[in-house]
Parts: structure tokens; sequence; C-alpha cells
């Protein structure tokens, strides 16, 4: 289980590659999931004049890395007096120049008194060709690793590790789309002589804020209220992966100047998703008296507000 350190890091050091970056302390028990690294005779580095170590590579998602360590600090970018730890993508699978990878990493040094690691964590970081490196200059001040009392280094043996945690794009989103001055378009479909006999029937596609659009009537109603209601239905036509929300007017006219009308608006996502006028509002005893026997015109007026697609 993870906790926060008590006392082993230098509180005012600084926090990694850029001055900015919010570092997380804490101790756990658990090992590296990734790469441990483990250093016997650490006295003798700085004796052979071993500044800097690269250790071999290792695999993490699709990439490879290797653990950096500056034993004496990375005195170029203000690690005097301190362990310094980096990751970096590996020279032998360089990234290319317009790829990245973001990942989380999480730096690792072994406590051998108390038996846990203290880990420092750094923000999500983006590598790519240009910046294939990030770590923290200050990771642990020298004078708390070399004293034998905090675990860190004894009998002049130590252990580092790491983990990195890659976010990979799952290559899911979407784009809202409002418009600002959406138009209305009104489409009229005649029908001639109206029967409540025969099967529902299909208007002619019409365009309506560049979607295309058609009306559904069912002369006895759907199949939720069969030979008791009229149904009409505006339908979306070949969306896609779209989502289109649009506010609506459906309007009978008869012959004779009787109007039955429903206004609405719905979010359309294709031609199983219909919205219009519901069958409880339309009894066939009313539309018979005002429609049989006559001409008369089902007219649809559309306003698409916006959309919703797919991001490439």
């Amino acid at each position: 289980m993870a906790k926060r350190k008590r006392e082993a890091t230098d509180s005012n050091a600084a926090e990694g590659g850029d001055e900015d970056d919010e570092i997380t302390t804490e101790t756990r028990e658990i090992s590296p999931a990734h790469y441990v690294f483990k250093i016997e005779s650490f006295s003798l580095l700085s004796k052979n004049d071993i500044t800097m170590y690269e250790t071999n590579d290792f695999k993490v998602g699709d990439q490879k890395w290797r653990l950096i360590i500056y034993p004496d600090g990375d005195k170029s970018n203000k690690g005097e007096d301190h362990v310094s730890l980096y990751l970096a993508v590996s020279e032998a699978d360089p990234l290319k120049v317009d790829g990245e990878i973001n990942a989380t990493v999480r730096f690792f040094v072994f406590d051998q008194i108390r038996d846990e690691y203290l880990l420092r964590e750094g923000k999500n970081r983006r590598f790519r060709a240009m910046k294939h490196k990030w770590g923290i200059p200050r990771f642990l001040p020298l004078k708390t690793f070399i004293n034998p009392s905090n675990g860190y280094l004894v009998d002049d043996t130590c252990v580092f590790g790491v983990e990195v945690f890659v976010a990979k794009s799952l290559g899911l989103g979407e784009c809202l789309t409002l418009k600002a001055s959406p138009n209305s378009v009104c489409h009229k479909w005649k029908i001639s002589t109206f029967s409540t006999s025969g099967n529902g029937r299909c208007s002619e596609v019409f365009t309506a804020g560049n979607h295309n659009w058609r009306l559904h009537l069912y002369p006895r109603g759907d199949q939720h209220n069969k030979d008791k209601n009229l149904s009409v239905y505006l339908c979306l036509v070949d969306s896609g992966d779209q989502k289109v929300k649009a506010t609506y007017t459906i309007r009978l006219k008869g012959k004779s100047g009787e109007t039955h009308q429903m206004t609405g608006d719905y979010w359309f996502t294709g031609p199983t998703k219909k919205c219009g006028m519901p069958s409880s509002s339309l009894p066939l005893t009313t539309v018979q008296d005002d429609l049989a026997g006559n001409d008369f015109v089902v007219e649809a007026e559309v306003e698409v507000l916006g959309t919703v697609s797919k991001l490439p």
C-alpha cells in the first residue's frame, strides 16, 4: 500500500526537467513493475569516472525505453549534490519526427532497512523526437542517499526502478457543431384520396440542413396503436455515425382547411430513431371525418440546429 514519505526527500529540491513539473512522493512495498536496476559498489562509479549510466532497453507498450542515472547528479540541469534519474526513448527504437507518446513515469529507490520503495511520480509527459527524455534531476539528495540509516545505500549496494504508464489513444471521440443561424426548410407531401386501408408509406427524400429526411405515414397507426390512430413520423436518412439535433413541425392539411399539427425537437440518429405525431393525438375517427375522401398534404418544417460526428 502506498503512503506519503516521511522525510526521505529534500523538499527544496528542483522537481524535474521542467521547473513547473508537479512531482508526488510516496512509499510502497510492491516492486517496480517494468524495470529494476541494481548497483553493487556504488562508490566505485565516481572513482571510475562514470558520471552517467544508461541501462539496457526494456519494452513497455509498443516502445523501447532506457533508464538513465547520474550518480553524482546531472549538473547540466541543476542536479548538483543529488542522484538524478531519467527515462528516455531508446536510441535503437526512436520516435518518428511526427510521432509522440504520452506517458506517466514513476521512479523508485529501494529502502533496504524498511523493505519499501520510495517513489516519485511526475505528471503525464509527452515524449517526441525532439524531446525524447524526461526525469527528475534532483530525485534524491546525495547526503540523504548515502546516509546508511535511510536504507537506500547499504553495503555500497542500491536498487532503482521505473514504471511507465502509456496513455494510448483508442481513436474515440466526437465533435459537436452548432449552427449560429439555422435555415428552416418546409417540405410538402401531397397525398390523393386518403384511405385508412393499406400499410405505411414513405415520402420522397428531401434535404434540410445538409441532411436527408423522409416522412413516414401509417394510416392505421404504428405497432403500438394499431387500428386506433394515424401516425406520422419524421426520419433522418443515411446519417452514418452522426447525430442531428433538429426542431420540426408536422402538419396534416385537409382540402377543406382542417389542420392537425405537432411541434417538437429531437436528437435524430438514423431511420430507426424517428419522431413526430404520437398516435394518440390523431384518432382514426377524427382523421376520417376531416380527411377521408379528400386530397390532403403532409407538411414537414425542419430546422437543423447542430450535429455530432465522430472525430477523424
